[in-house]
């Protein structure tokens, strides 16, 4: 696939820090954001990324029209699907985009794309010499320096002197720690390797990042055996079959030998009732 070009690169940063902070309204210590990202690779090595932000009732009553305001042009010319802004069940407010992967270098562009707190993110997919396993790793570091100024881009920041309501974030308290959570999901192919690090949750990695300046190291592998191919399993087929055919061999001359002795046996009572 071509390489993505610094404008739709630009773009999805733009996007993504968008969605991962809006943090302009909030304004009071009790407003919440909250992220997930979701990275899902099949086994033939093609997937999607999705996006999910979450406002709840308190930050849409700060902005009404936040609905209205967000916008999502440039996210959608650089292939991403938007699914909303909706309304949440308790009065917030959901926005959830979708991106397709074809290769686990598109994978590694998506993730970086996003900006803060996700860095040095990378998606890699090798198949064995012998094609008989294909190993899938997602690595990487969740980490958000500079608390809400993280989210703005350079231009932006120069040209307002700081983040944007830094007075109003100051004054409420609010805190990215306290005020947002950004979680990373990763399903990979295959069975997961022992190194890996993350909570298992119903069968999908888990990572929180951390919003308080410290840092999470990232690190999944995953190891298949696509198609049931390779010689290990070539091996394994050939011994079933070696054994069906040994019981069926070994059940037939079993049967032979009873039989046999039954013809035997029967000869003797026919021999011994003539002698009579």
């Amino acid at each position: 696939m071509p390489r993505r070009s610094e404008p739709d690169r630009s773009r999805a940063s733009r996007l993504a820090r968008l969605v991962l902070g809006v943090v302009g309204v909030l304004l009071l210590a009790s407003c919440r954001v909250d992220a997930t990202v979701e990275v899902l690779i099949g086994p033939d090595g093609t997937g999607s990324i999705t996006v999910t932000a979450v406002a709840d009732a308190d930050v849409v009553e700060q902005a009404p029209g936040l609905a209205t305001d967000l916008r999502f042009d440039d996210a959608v010319a650089a292939g991403w699907a938007l699914d909303g802004p909706t309304a949440t069940d308790d009065g917030g407010l959901r926005v959830v985009l979708t991106h397709p992967v074809t290769s686990a270098a598109e994978a590694t562009n998506l993730l970086n794309s996003l900006g803060p707190p996700f860095s040095e993110m990378a998606v890699a997919r090798q198949v064995s010499d012998d094609g008989d396993t294909t190993t899938t790793t997602l690595t990487g570091t969740l980490v958000l320096t500079g608390g809400f100024d993280a989210f703005a881009d350079a231009d932006l920041l120069a040209a307002v002197g700081g983040s944007p309501y830094a007075d109003e974030l100051a004054a409420s308290g609010a805190t990215p720690a306290d005020n947002m959570a950004v979680m990373l999901r990763a399903d990979l192919p295959g069975d997961v390797d022992e190194r890996s690090n993350g909570t298992d949750v119903d069968g999908v990695r888990t990572w929180e990042a951390p919003l308080d300046g410290s840092s999470a190291a990232v690190q999944l592998q995953t190891v298949q055996r696509p198609g049931g191919g390779g010689l290990w399993s070539l091996l394994a087929t050939t011994l079933l079959v070696l054994f069906v055919l040994w019981i069926a061999a070994a059940t037939a001359f079993l049967v032979s030998v009873v039989r046999a002795r039954a013809r035997k046996a029967q000869r003797r009572r026919r021999a011994l009732a003539r002698l009579r």
